[in-house]
């Protein structure tokens, strides 16, 4: 406790620290209480009244990202979900066409600066058309108040949700540039982190009344289990040996041979990220979209087997589909975002070698081989982590607090935590400080040493 105190009083006592954790809670407070504002013309009544609490569809997931933002028809009820999906869809268009693979690969600085205003645009495409769906979705549920035009609600409302997301995108650049860093990350990590605390009193109440208090110390214990895995997985990295190559000092006979330098490639375990259960979540919610129209008069689903099996997320066909889903998607991204011909030419760049294999076509096929075999124990755990909610269900847990147990909302939670430990870590080792730490060094999603860190 002594320890915690005193790393706190060092990090106060850092100036340019101070200021940039201070600027930072001061963004996260106006991006909170952005959430609370109400659209104009929205009846709360209604929308109370309606809107779906379930976490296991679309919606709900979509509501824990903007922190219930979704579920208040705020001015922030998309948030920065438009934005991230204009990214995934930029980087899938750098592994397909030409024209993104040179601005990523070739131009360096402009072609960084040309990607993000080709997102920033997309970002206002999609929110204009996610916009759309989601005043759709309101006026379906009689929450728009009838007193308020439709064309002046719908216009004045489209402008104010596209104004939102670029709002909240800006937010997260300004953190970026003098915060902590991550910005983006950040907001998305408070949005989860702001249903944790009702998620886990409601949890505590419900065992208390049913089970008793031990049942729900033993679901904390669990969780705490569950989130020192995922640690080690977000941080786990297979280390390559290299060897630079010897080098020679001096002239005529007082020349002497100097031994090379030895570093590593750090490939991860989960190359792929998060990035696997958000496309395998896309492609379960096809179901639950297709179950919709399958209604019954009495507002029963009307479709039954597979069906709605697909639409249950502690069904068993659910999480065998979602697990499999998981561990074919990991394998298909690590693939495109791992490029062992990359690290050849970049080893026979810098004058180095792994010990024992030949540079070039053969450094590329080690390289290959190591990946394949770390993806695979890495996949199988990552499926593992993302059906675990569905467990933490059946067991009785409630479904708001099943959630924190696995899938992208922990793996996201972590990695943001890691990341940002390890800025405030850097000051504090910069200005001669202990880290945060006794032993060892906090290392993010992105804070892997040697050379493969920067690729």
């Amino acid at each position: 406790m002594k320890k915690l105190f005193t790393t706190l009083q060092n990090i106060w006592k850092i100036k340019e620290l101070r200021e940039r954790i201070l600027f930072t809670l001061g963004m996260l407070m106006v991006f909170r209480f952005g959430s609370f504002v109400v659209l104009p013309g929205v009846a709360t009544e209604a929308l109370d009244s309606n809107m779906s609490q379930n976490a296991s569809d679309l919606l709900g997931l979509i509501n824990v990202f903007t922190g219930g933002a979704f579920n208040n028809a705020s001015i922030f009820a998309l948030g920065i979900m438009p934005y991230i999906t204009a990214s995934i869809i930029v980087q899938l268009l750098g592994f397909a066409v030409p024209y993104f693979q040179k601005l990523q690969q070739q131009e360096g600085e402009s072609g960084r600066k040309k990607i993000n205003q080709i997102t920033r645009i997309l970002t206002v495409a999609i929110t204009l058309v996610q916009g759309g769906g989601y005043l759709t979705y309101i006026s379906s549920m009689g929450a728009v108040s009838p007193e308020i035009p439709q064309g002046i609600f719908w216009l004045s409302n489209i402008i104010i949700l596209s104004t939102g997301t670029i709002f909240t995108m800006w937010l997260g650049e300004r953190i970026t540039d003098k915060g902590i860093g991550n910005g983006i990350s950040l907001l998305i990590m408070i949005g989860i982190v702001a249903s944790l605390p009702g998620a886990l009193i409601f949890e505590l109440q419900s065992q208390i009344e049913t089970n008793g208090f031990i049942i729900f110390v033993l679901e904390m214990i669990f969780f705490f289990l569950v989130v020192l895995v995922t640690v080690l997985l977000v941080q786990g990295v297979r280390k390559i040996p290299i060897q630079f190559a010897k080098r020679a000092i001096g002239r005529g006979s007082t020349t002497m041979p100097i031994a090379g330098n030895r570093d590593y490639i750090p490939l991860k375990v989960i190359a792929a990220g998060v990035m696997p259960i958000i496309f395998a979540q896309a492609l379960m919610f096809l179901p639950a979209t297709v179950g919709q129209f399958a209604m019954g008069d009495d507002g029963e689903m009307a479709a039954t087997g597979l069906l709605r099996d697909l639409t249950d997320f502690t069904s068993v066909p659910y999480n065998i589909i979602y697990f499999i889903l998981i561990v074919l998607f990991t394998y298909v991204y690590t693939a495109l975002i791992v490029n062992p011909q990359q690290y050849a030419e970049y080893l026979k760049r810098q004058n180095a070698y792994i010990p024992g294999i030949k540079p070039g076509k053969h450094t590329a096929d080690f390289i290959d081989t190591i990946t394949s075999k770390i993806t695979l124990p890495g996949s199988l755990f990552l499926g593992i982590i993302s059906i675990l909610p569905a467990f933490a269900a059946v067991f009785g847990v409630n479904t708001a607090f099943a959630m924190f147990f696995g899938g992208t909302t922990l793996l996201i939670m972590v990695g943001v935590v890691l990341d940002t430990l390890q800025q405030i870590e850097s000051y504090l080792l910069m200005r001669k400080y202990d880290g945060l730490v006794k032993s060892g060094r906090i290392k993010g999603r992105s804070g892997m040493q040697g050379i493969g860190a920067g690729m």
